[in-house]
């Protein structure tokens, strides 16, 4: 048991990473992530929501009808992006404007919704917190990653503060402004999953024949 929520909680991070072999939360990878600031609270409105709403899940799961669970279930998750969203206006007001329409989209995002249906509703309470926990920061990851490349190559800066000396500041560095922009974003979150899966393609290449032979 030991054994199977240690998989649960650090299996997301690389070897099921999400955003990396499941494509997922593509969307705000890109949107929020020209500086790191705006990223790190969208990983932590993600992460809590996330973990939340799978130990919440199944821990209702025996009292779900099947006729209504996906409706049971966006409610769950809509409510606590609701509280989410309120507390940075309250909080944090400046950066719930940088996030923009992005915190209440983690309504639609793929991955919360994807392991209250999979995995929360056939699993124990401890096991769907560690999922949801797990994914989450899996979700982080890729974020913190993507965001403090374009930050830095595109502002010479990490949250805010001047790593690299830009031209403009007297130092020799000439901000690269592309990593500010959408196709800026594309590239890393692109790059970046390659690497992921270069260093897992043992497991793609068998999910892949998995996908194949079912299809046949």
């Amino acid at each position: 048991m030991r054994t199977e929520a240690k998989d649960v909680l650090f299996g997301p991070l690389l070897l099921r990473n999400p955003v990396a072999l499941q494509a997922l939360g593509i969307c705000s990878a890109l949107a929020v992530t020209t500086s790191l600031q705006p990223a790190l609270y969208m990983c932590l409105a993600l992460t809590s929501v996330a973990t939340i709403s799978s130990a919440s899940i199944s821990l209702l799961r025996h009292y779900i009808p099947n006729s209504i669970r996906i409706i049971i279930q966006i409610t769950i998750i809509s409510s606590l992006v609701i509280i989410v969203d309120q507390i940075f206006k309250a909080y944090a007001y400046e950066i719930s404007q940088k996030l923009s329409v992005f915190v209440g989209l983690i309504i639609t995002n793929c991955i919360v919704l994807a392991r209250t249906e999979g995995f929360a509703m056939r699993n124990t309470v401890g096991l769907s917190l560690l999922d949801g926990l797990g994914n989450g920061l899996g979700y982080s990851a890729m974020l913190i990653m993507v965001a403090t490349l374009r930050e830095l190559l595109g502002s010479g800066t990490i949250l805010g503060h001047v790593v690299i000396a830009t031209v403009g500041n007297g130092g020799w560095y000439y901000p690269n402004g592309i990593m500010l922009m959408a196709p800026g974003g594309f590239f890393i979150v692109g790059l970046l999953i390659w690497l992921i899966r270069i260093y897992q393609s043992r497991t793609v290449e068998k999910t892949d024949l998995v996908v194949l032979q079912e299809n046949n």
